[in-house]
């Protein structure tokens, strides 16, 4: 009975062709685009403070927001849902703004953008913000409720998931224990216990709602506390090349403070950082530049590159 229904089934040729399009491997906007990823991946941005984690967010948020197609214009987005938790609580909703305009009027060379098609990107950007672990516990909880009514609304499903960042509150939890209410059977909340419970919670969701996750991570580069070491470190990676540290765990050019339940989570991992060059815009004014390289999987290979107003741009 089991095999007659899997043969008969209730997927239509259209039902069937969407969901191939979804599940295949795509490719993101630079920086992004050396490895080719899929629904279900996971993905952690690890950088230092200021090396421009949010704003490559922001560029992969766009593209995923914008059409394929409008009026005639091809902008070559995936045109699909994105839902933005925002664990540090400094998103600027201004920032995504200007980029959206910039790749809208772009294409077609315009001083001014389509109003229409920038309400209905916008609105394909789903957003929370979260203060505390109980919070980010509560909000992937009821995520599946809220996606599945957005989807009905706008009759796309979602593609990204992105957690901007995975570890501000790892200090906090680490270092106390919330205890429990209504008896001592139940489960107190210390820090193994929520990263147990968002893999979990994140594991189901994908089951349900097949999209790529992408988590930004702070660390500290060299495992330095000072920034005369920091520096040292720095200059010590120019001229031996991340892809050695990479390539041993044990050599990780930052020190790994999340819980092993979440690293095996994780299934591919990207350095940034920013560089000592620096790209000159206007004899008072130059755009800093930063470097990428992939630790999973290790590629040898590194990418510069600068952040406008138009969005980052690989530097040649």
């Amino acid at each position: 009975m089991a095999a007659k229904g899997w043969i008969d089934g209730d997927e239509s040729a259209a039902k069937m062709l969407g969901r191939v399009a979804t599940e295949r491997p795509f490719l993101l906007l630079p920086p992004l685009h050396r490895v080719p990823l899929r629904v279900g991946n996971v993905v952690e941005l690890v950088a230092p403070s200021a090396s421009a984690k949010t704003h490559i967010l922001i560029q992969a948020a766009v593209n995923c927001i914008l059409p394929k197609e409008w009026n005639g214009v091809h902008y070559g987005g995936l045109e699909r849902l994105v839902m933005f938790i925002d664990l540090d609580c400094r998103f600027d909703i201004l920032r995504l703004s200007e980029i959206l305009k910039h790749q809208i009027m772009e294409p077609n060379g315009s001083m001014y953008y389509d109003e229409e098609l920038y309400a209905l990107c916008m609105r394909r950007f789903l957003y929370v913000r979260c203060y505390d672990s109980l919070e980010f516990l509560a909000t992937l909880k009821t995520l599946h409720y809220r996606l599945q009514k957005e989807k009905e609304v706008h009759h796309v499903g979602i593609q990204l998931l992105m957690i901007d960042s995975i570890g501000p509150f790892h200090w906090v939890d680490r270092g106390s224990t919330f205890f429990p209410l209504g008896g001592n059977k139940r489960k107190c909340l210390s820090l193994q216990s929520v990263f147990d419970a968002v893999v979990q919670d994140i594991k189901k969701l994908l089951l349900v709602h097949p999209m790529l996750v992408m988590a930004t991570k702070e660390i500290i580069l060299g495992n330095a506390y000072g920034g005369d070491e920091v520096k040292q470190n720095k200059s010590l990676l120019d001229a031996s090349g991340l892809r050695n540290l990479a390539s041993n765990t044990q050599q990780l050019p930052y020190r790994e403070y999340m819980p092993s339940v979440w690293q095996s989570f994780v299934t591919h991992k990207i350095l940034v950082r920013a560089s000592d060059d620096h790209m000159p815009i206007r004899h008072y004014e130059e755009h800093s530049v930063y470097l990428s390289e992939w630790l999973l999987p290790s590629i040898s290979f590194r990418d510069k590159f600068t952040v406008k107003d138009a969005g980052i741009v690989i530097v040649t």
